[in-house]
């Protein structure tokens, strides 16, 4: 079965609304909402496809594009290689030319309409900001509270709190403490033990490599409302990732880091091939700085998440 290629766009208004338009009763994954777009013809560019199509259904001529994401779904009847695009600017007023419904929603509200399945890893990448921030490990509590303010203050929207070496109650405590914080502000993701999941309903959770391994047989281990991530290094963890539908990971170690400097990193390269196969927002972690955002964009990442180099101060 040949794979269509698609070309479509998560499209973003000044107000940082994004346009989603709803797809006929009588079409594949008829009823549900989508991204706009249509399929790449034979020796068209992906980019010329996307300023075709989105001229046809909206009326709207790109002026600022980039690549944003690639998912390669199989349906029942149907292959799909969806080449996602995010578009921050464009010429003309966006309508449903072809006479769909639209709809402008604020990112969060994403996750309340029906998307087809394939859709389900570029709601997630609309919703996720570019940088991904990991806490340092050997601060005092009180030093953690100032910086992750720091952060809030300064825009960062996601944040790890890692903490591997405080014992499980003084985790426990500083994790209410920051969960408080990046209330309204920033999505919190914790690391432990799953058994701690109903303890913590707001926030994300981040699985090890490990977990990752002992639990992704048994698939999800709670409902798509709350973010699931995992850490990974290799395409056999990329492979367990998306097996238990995680939303995002980390891609590890890009480069030579003073936290695993026994670890044999990556490099761009390798990273942009796990990547091909990755069909999850990917963060690349490890000797990356936040000015290193484009280059991860380039070889297919979300963006990048790191330690030092993201720490406040």
């Amino acid at each position: 079965m040949k794979r269509i290629h698609v070309a479509a766009a998560v499209i973003r208004g000044q107000d940082g609304r994004i346009l989603i338009a709803r797809r006929a009763d009588d079409q594949h994954q008829g009823g549900l909402w989508e991204f706009p777009g249509g399929k790449v013809e034979a020796g068209e560019a992906v980019r010329d496809a996307l300023d075709r199509e989105l001229q046809e259904e909206l009326g709207i001529s790109p002026r600022a594009a980039r690549p944003l994401i690639q998912v390669r779904h199989d349906y029942p009847d149907k292959q799909v290689l969806l080449d996602i695009w995010e578009v921050t600017a464009f010429a003309g007023e966006a309508h449903g030319a072809e006479g769909q419904p639209l709809a402008w929603v604020e990112p969060r509200q994403l996750a309340d309409y029906q998307f087809p399945a394939a859709n389900q890893p570029i709601v997630a990448a609309a919703r996720l900001p570019d940088s991904y921030l990991i806490t340092p490990e050997g601060l005092p509590p009180q030093a953690l509270l100032q910086g992750v303010r720091e952060a809030l203050a300064a825009g960062i929207r996601l944040i790890q709190l890692r903490a591997p070496g405080m014992f499980d109650a003084q985790y426990r405590d500083l994790a209410v403490d920051i969960q408080g914080l990046c209330a309204g502000k920033a999505q919190l993701m914790l690391k432990g033990p799953l058994e701690w999941l109903g303890d913590f309903p707001a926030a994300g959770w981040h699985l090890t490599a490990e977990q990752l391994r002992s639990y992704a047989a048994g698939g999800r281990p709670f409902p798509t409302a709350r973010w699931l991530a995992a850490s990974c290094h290799d395409a056999e963890e990329l492979r367990l990732a998306e097996q238990m539908a995680v939303d995002f990971v980390t891609l590890s170690p890009l480069q030579a880091t003073q936290t695993h400097p026994q670890a044999q990193p990556l490099g761009w390269e390798r990273a942009g091939e796990l990547l091909q196969g990755c069909n999850r927002p990917a963060y690349l972690l490890g000797g990356v700085a936040p000015a290193d955002v484009e280059r991860a964009w380039a070889v297919g990442a979300q963006g990048v998440a790191g330690i030092r180099a993201f720490w406040p101060g």
